[in-house]
């Protein structure tokens, strides 16, 4: 994948910018310039609306900018023999960023059939504005590194947002928490319309039961013959979501390969690249390794009640990324989950845990009788819708901070029934031993989060009710 740049000629402000996989002068040119805006001087971008189409390509460089040779002023649009040739060398300053670059902005491949480079292109600019342009495309190389950074994690508690919604499209009925400002916008990049498969990795000791639970939720997702309210309804919001193409987001969910880590390979304690050794250890093990399909695999790796995870707790119940090449050798769609029900519940299990702090209010009672784990199922749903929406962190998000995505999941946090906000769940259904739920699954019943609706720009979920 190719980042392109236009230069105006005589101003040295960029006119165009895109990514080659995608038609310059197009939605995604505009969006490429909004985001580098952001972390370049506004100068430096043209005032002009109107976007111009490149003058075209040079021939592929492997890293970065080291200077650039002199050229006449009779090079003309369309003149692509004329074009100023980058030369890049290993040993030059951004070599490094380059490389990062590549494993940030490249489709999901392997690391050797990924190869980057980025062109340059303006018309006759004098000799004079030549050494402008070797820091400029430095300061463009790392805005666009800044562009992809970790998922902010998610917790179900405190939610200050309160939306819901009726999943129906024809719905003329309006619920509170409808936003006007909400603007959740396509960024080009791809989602998984393809049949999805979940490969887990349990890290840590688990319990046959909590597996089964855990398991048998992944597999509601797709499940045709469940009780209404069912988790496949709460996915069907999930799949209103299209890529470029207009396919939607894929309607198939099935649990894949599992692979058991113990005894703690990496540690009770893991950061957020021990997470990726860990996923690595699973897809290259001597013995059953995981599938490797960057098209539509996703993992999730699951720690047990017994292992700290790097900001779990104080500001994350979970988050999902994707693996760096250098480290796992393939950019993968991943998330971390952790069962939080020794070190956290009252955090990331709640509301069937409650913090200290929360006098007055008393836990409900989790539909499958393990507090640690109805906690993480919403945060494993949260992460999965979120995985399937923007895997590479480059599809759909909200807001104007690449930085920083507000993700289709993020929008709904603490809402699980009509009227969700703030510490109040919503209205939700008990079971006849009192079990709090609002959703059914295969053979059970579970607690999750609603999702974004981009259609109605609300929160919605299956259990809705009319107002």
């Amino acid at each position: 994948m190719k980042l392109q740049i236009k230069i105006e000629e005589e101003s040295g402000k960029i006119v165009d910018a895109c990514f080659k996989t995608f038609s310059c002068g197009s939605t995604i040119a505009k969006t490429q310039i909004e985001l580098l805006s952001l972390s370049l001087p506004s100068n430096l971008f043209s005032s002009s609306n109107e976007m111009v189409h490149l003058v075209g390509y040079n021939e592929e460089k492997l890293s970065t900018i080291d200077h650039m040779k002199s050229h006449g002023n009779d090079h003309h649009d369309g003149d692509h023999n004329n074009a100023p040739t980058l030369n890049p060398t290993s040993s030059s300053p951004l070599y490094s960023s380059i490389l990062a670059l590549k494993e940030s902005v490249c489709p999901p491949l392997p690391a050797n059939q990924c190869p980057p480079s980025i062109s340059l292109f303006f018309s006759s600019t004098p000799p004079a504005k030549m050494h402008q342009f070797p820091v400029l495309l430095s300061l463009i190389a790392v805005s666009i590194l800044l562009m992809v950074t970790p998922v902010i994690g998610y917790r179900p508690w405190p939610h200050l947002k309160p939306n819901s919604s009726d999943l129906t499209l024809g719905s003329s009925k309006k619920f509170e928490g409808s936003s006007e400002f909400v603007q959740m916008r396509y960024h080009m990049g791809p989602v998984l319309t393809a049949n999805i498969t979940v490969h887990i990795v349990w890290y840590g000791r688990w319990q046959k039961s909590q597996k089964k639970i855990i398991r048998e939720f992944i597999n509601s997702i797709s499940a045709v013959d469940a009780k209404h309210p069912s988790v496949a309804g709460w996915w069907k919001t999930v799949q209103l979501y299209t890529d470029q193409t207009g396919a939607n987001i894929s309607h198939t969910v099935h649990l894949g390969e599992e692979k058991n880590d113990r005894f703690y390979s990496h540690g009770k304690k893991l950061t957020r690249l021990s997470i990726q050794s860990v996923i690595k250890s699973a897809v290259t093990a001597s013995t059953k390794p995981l599938t490797i399909n960057p098209r539509s695999g996703l993992f999730l790796l699951l720690t047990s009640d017994d292992v700290y995870v790097q900001d779990f707790c104080g500001q994350v119940c979970g988050f999902h990324y994707f693996t760096f090449p250098s480290i796992v050798g393939y950019t993968l769609p991943y998330a971390w989950v952790g069962n939080s029900a020794k070190l956290c519940p009252g955090v990331c299990a709640y509301p069937f845990a409650v913090p200290k702090y929360m006098t007055g209010f008393k836990p409900l009672k989790s539909p499958n009788g393990d507090v640690g784990v109805d906690g993480m199922i919403s945060v494993i749903g949260h992460e999965i819708a979120e995985l399937a929406t923007n895997p590479l962190v480059n599809a759909w998000y909200a807001g104007q901070d690449p930085v920083a995505p507000v993700e289709i999941a993020d929008l709904c946090e603490g809402i699980y029934g009509t009227g969700g906000g703030g510490s109040y769940t919503g209205q939700l259904l008990n079971d006849k031993d009192g079990a709090t739920f609002n959703m059914n699954g295969i053979r059970r019943r579970y607690l999750v989060q609603w999702v974004w609706n981009n259609i109605l720009n609300y929160c919605t979920g299956p259990n809705a009710l009319d107002l």
